[in-house]
């Protein structure tokens, strides 16, 4: 008997499938080696990139919006999180107050990635811009901040709060343009690549551009043509 899934999906929702499979390899990596881990989640989010190329180009399925938004829980809510986490429990940061602290930032920071993903499934998956810090740019930061050299409890807390609340608040947010997309990607497949030195260079070139879309994305990107 033939799986249920043949002939209902697509090669883009493989591509989606493939993503929450390296969320949880992220996560399980995240107990052993913190910049595979990172590396792991930044290969996610290419992955998430390509399913949407391919289902423009090749045309999607019924279910695909809702394997995204799943496959986006594990690779860009649980695995960043759980990343954050081993941080913070390796450090022993600020005893345990912090501890609690950090630990109570990264199970935010997966309830508010849920709650985001679920409003965009049903408000704006069909536009060409969303409401609130989208899951793979919040991801993306912490991951890239990781293998830039900023590894660290002090860091990663106080941040994580900060994208937790900004996943879910009412700023808005454009798609980012073909050319940018491209620009980050190649960046972020080099950051992901390599190792030492030029590996710290690109992860650190994209924690700047993520950064730079964050906080003035919003406000400037949205009035180029």
């Amino acid at each position: 008997m033939m799986p249920r899934f043949v002939g209902k999906l697509g090669l883009a929702d493989a591509v989606t499938v493939s993503n929450a499979g390296l969320g949880f390899l992220a996560t399980v990596a995240a107990m052993v080696d913190i910049s595979l881990a990172a590396r792991l989640i930044l290969l996610a989010a290419i992955a998430d990139a390509l399913d949407g190329v391919i289902a423009r180009r090749r045309g999607g399925t019924v279910v695909g919006e809702y394997l995204d938004a799943l496959a986006d829980v594990a690779s860009f809510g649980v695995a960043p999180a759980f990343l954050v986490a081993t941080v913070v429990l390796e450090m022993r940061w600020a005893g345990d107050v912090g501890l609690a602290v950090g630990l109570a930032g990264a199970a935010g920071f997966v309830a508010m990635a849920v709650v985001r993903l679920g409003l965009y499934t049903a408000y704006d998956s069909d536009l060409a811009e969303t409401k609130g810090v989208q899951t793979t740019l919040a991801a993306t930061i912490l991951s890239a901040g990781v293998l830039a050299g900023f590894a660290e409890p002090v860091v990663l807390v106080p941040l994580v709060y900060l994208l937790a609340a900004l996943m879910v608040t009412t700023i808005i947010y454009p798609d980012l343009h073909a050319q940018d997309a491209i620009i980050m990607g190649v960046v972020q497949a080099l950051a992901v690549l390599l190792t030492g030195e030029p590996g710290e260079v690109f992860a650190f070139g994209l924690l700047f551009l993520a950064l730079a879309y964050l906080f003035f994305g919003p406000v400037f990107y949205w009035r180029r043509d």
